[in-house]
C-alpha cells in the first residue's frame, strides 16, 4: 500500500519555476500528456493522470490509496499477427505439379465437350485419379501456414473442375451437350468454366512466387 504524498514525493520532475506546466509523461512505454504542480519548489504529478498514462489504476480503501500499474512487460501488447514465412519448397513442387494434373484434367474435358466426343465420363476418371492423388500428396508436403491457405485454395480448384465435370456428365444425359460442340464460343460463355481457368492461372502465378494471396475466382 501506497500513499498519495508518498508517490508524489517519489516523483521529482524537473520542470520551470510556474506553478503549473503540463508535460509529456512516459511509464513503462506508454507516453501521455500531464499537469505537473509546483509548490514550494517541488514538483508533484496526480495519481489519476499516473493510472491513465501507464493503463494502470487507483482505488480507495479506507484512507489508504491503491495505485497499481502494470510491468513494462505486461504494458507491451504483444503482436498476435503470425509472420508471413512463407510457403516452403516442397509443398511449392508438389502443389506445382498438382496444378498442371488438375489443368490437364479440365482441358480434356473441354476438348471431348467441344467435339462432341461420346461417352459417360468414364474415359477421364483416370486424369481425376491422378489429379487428386496429386492434391493428397501435396497436403502431405503443407506444413507452413501459408502452405495450408495455399492447399484450400489448390483443394477449391480441384472440386471446381469435379463439380464442371459432373455438370457436363448430367448435360450429355439430356443431350443438351450439344451445345458445346455447336456453339463456338460456348465455353467462353460458361461462367464455371471461366472461373476454374482463372483459378488456375492465378494458382500458377502464386505457387511460383512462393507467397500466399487469395483471389475471389478460387471460391
Amino acid at each position: 500500500m501506497i500513499s498519495a504524498t508518498t508517490v508524489m514525493a517519489l516523483l521529482p520532475v524537473a520542470v520551470a519555476q510556474s506553478e503549473l506546466q503540463t508535460r509529456t509523461l512516459v511509464i513503462n512505454g506508454q507516453s501521455g500528456k500531464a499537469v505537473i504542480y509546483r509548490i514550494n519548489n517541488q514538483s508533484f504529478i496526480d495519481l489519476e493522470s499516473l493510472a491513465r498514462i501507464g493503463n494502470g489504476s487507483v482505488s480507495f480503501r479506507g484512507e489508504q490509496i491503491i495505485l497499481t500499474l502494470p510491468s513494462s512487460a505486461a504494458a507491451t501488447v504483444p503482436d498476435s499477427t503470425p509472420p508471413n514465412e512463407g510457403m516452403t519448397r516442397p509443398f511449392m513442387t508438389s502443389a506445382v505439379q498438382d496444378l498442371a494434373l488438375i489443368k490437364d484434367w479440365h482441358t480434356k474435358l473441354a476438348y471431348a465437350i467441344q467435339r462432341g466426343i461420346p461417352g459417360d465420363g468414364s474415359r477421364i476418371v483416370v486424369l481425376h485419379d491422378r489429379a487428386a492423388e496429386g492434391l493428397r500428396l501435396a497436403s502431405v508436403d503443407a506444413s507452413s501456414h501459408s502452405d495450408r491457405q495455399a492447399l484450400q485454395l489448390l483443394t477449391n480448384n480441384f472440386n471446381q473442375v469435379d463439380q464442371w465435370k459432373r455438370k457436363l456428365v448430367d448435360a450429355r444425359k439430356s443431350m443438351s451437350s450439344a451445345n458445346y460442340s455447336l456453339t463456338p464460343d460456348a465455353l467462353e460463355k460458361d461462367s464455371e468454366y471461366q472461373k476454374i481457368v482463372s483459378c488456375n492461372q492465378f494458382l500458377g502465378t502464386m505457387l511460383t512466387g512462393g507467397q500466399y494471396q487469395d483471389t475471389t475466382s478460387c471460391h
